[in-house]
């Protein structure tokens, strides 16, 4: 079979050797369909962006086949895309990733891993228990600990949040939550899908959940021990913020509160040395949501939740006879169901094991170091700024500011703008009752001129 042969299979004897051709094509469609892009962004805003993919597509399935439909779709979809790597993509959560967890992601998809059996995934599902455990270690460090912590591989923190609060209500037959202002929208999601009370709302009145209401609500919901479970948040989607975790956690003590901890965003700093110190109070937690498709640099999707005490995990298993018999079990292949509520699972963790071991923790943590340091020179730029205001020193990585005496209007209208011509992407928070540009800098390599230019763009955007 000739490498170039549509029917050719990624893995098997001759996989390699079919992939080999065509990733010289999904190279060059990359790196041309990038070369189109005015900057992060496609010129021309949602319908010119909808009206070239629509072009390039034609007729979606035909009755003949395109030899040359791989090219021409990559490049499309790069030519459309907002691309995380670009030092002006800085609005979202949403990294970009390293080269080295890419290219191991495409070995996941070749071979093809279903962690849902061991024998779809002998060698993948004994990874992803290693790789899970150590990270449930950097959480939860052996020291003082009464249980051998565990991590489950998730879709993302969205998907690890709501397994957290399934935790809670199976061991608990009934858990009310308790959150802050400025949690997280999928944790009340997660309320809404597994059928629990709305959560009680604590205020948030600095951009983090203010203990002394804490201490009030708990007062007055009390009930048994951990039937009210608290979520605290250590990286806030719209500033980075990070919640006082060690007084939420004594407070959770002092009330038989069950903790958990959304560090989607922040638990990137336990990368870091220098940053690390800021989750103090992230082991007191029951759960605590990670996601390294943020900053970790990882393709999506790469997220977990940690679990402290590991009988928690119990509550997950299911027996599906093709799947996990009790005699295939007792004669001793790993029962996978109970790691995840899904069934079929990509072997996620390669990539994460790829890069924890190529960069090891000083190469992991000097980008989280970078990243942060980049936000605090732009924060400092802001800040000298004639004509810019800064809502405050970042946390994390994230900034926030607006045109110096600029109406909501026009900052929305900046962004706006911005986005259509394709050579910046802000995100927008609204804090204090007013409209922010969010910058959101994941990139390691963005430089001092990088960050003057977004500036610049900003400023020669905004009416005078």
């Amino acid at each position: 079979m000739s490498p170039l042969t549509p029917g050719g299979l990624a893995s098997g004897p001759q996989g390699p050797k079919n992939l080999r051709p065509l990733l010289d094509t999904v190279l060059d469609a990359l790196e041309t369909g990038a070369a189109t892009r005015p900057g992060p962004l496609p010129a021309g805003g949602p319908a010119e962006v909808a009206a070239r993919l629509r072009e390039a597509l034609g007729e979606p399935f035909p009755h003949h086949g395109d030899e040359h439909a791989l090219h021409t779709l990559v490049h499309a979809l790069a030519a459309g895309a907002a691309d995380p790597a670009h030092p002006l993509c800085a609005a979202h959560l949403h990294c970009p990733p390293l080269a080295v967890a890419t290219a191991a992601d495409l070995a996941a998809s070749a071979l093809n891993p279903s962690l849902d059996s061991w024998d779809q995934a002998p060698a993948a599902s004994e990874l992803e228990s290693l790789v899970g455990r150590a990270l449930a270690d950097e959480v939860y460090p052996p020291v003082g600990r009464t249980a051998t912590p565990d991590a489950l591989v998730t879709t993302g923190g969205t998907e690890a949040n709501q397994l957290a609060l399934l935790l809670a209500r199976e061991k608990h037959g009934h858990v009310q939550l308790v959150q802050a202002e400025n949690a997280h929208h999928s944790l009340h999601r997660a309320t809404w899908l597994l059928g629990l009370p709305e959560p009680v709302t604590v205020p948030a009145p600095a951009g983090t959940m203010d203990p002394a209401a804490l201490d009030q609500a708990l007062t007055a919901l009390g009930g048994p021990p951990g039937t009210v479970l608290v979520a605290a948040t250590a990286g806030t989607t719209d500033a980075g913020l990070i919640d006082p975790l060690p007084d939420i956690a004594t407070l959770c003590e002092t009330h038989g509160a069950r903790l958990h901890i959304d560090a989607a965003y922040g638990g990137g700093l336990l990368l870091s040395d220098r940053h690390r110190p800021q989750l103090d109070g992230l082991t007191r937690a029951h759960t605590v949501t990670l996601d390294l498709h943020k900053l970790g640099w990882q393709p999506v999707a790469a997220g977990l939740l940690a679990v402290r005490d590991p009988r928690d995990l119990h509550a997950l298993g299911h027996h599906a006879d093709y799947l996990n018999a009790d005699d295939d079990t007792e004669a001793g292949l790993p029962d996978l169901l109970g790691r995840s509520l899904r069934t079929t699972r990509r072997a996620d963790i390669l990539k994460i094991a790829v890069t924890l071991k190529t960069l090891g923790r000083t190469g992991l943590g000097a980008l989280v170091d970078q990243v942060c340091d980049h936000a605090t020179a732009l924060a400092e730029l802001i800040d000298v700024h004639p004509h810019f205001e800064l809502y405050d020193r970042p946390t994390i990585s994230t900034v926030l500011f607006r045109p110096a005496h600029a109406t909501d209007t026009t900052v929305a209208d900046v962004r706006r703008t911005l986005l259509t011509e394709g050579r910046a992407v802000l995100g927008r928070a609204r804090l204090d009752n007013r409209l922010w540009l969010k910058a959101t800098l994941l990139n390691p390599h963005t430089g001092p001129d990088d960050l003057a230019a977004l500036l610049k763009l900003v400023e020669g955007h905004t009416p005078r």
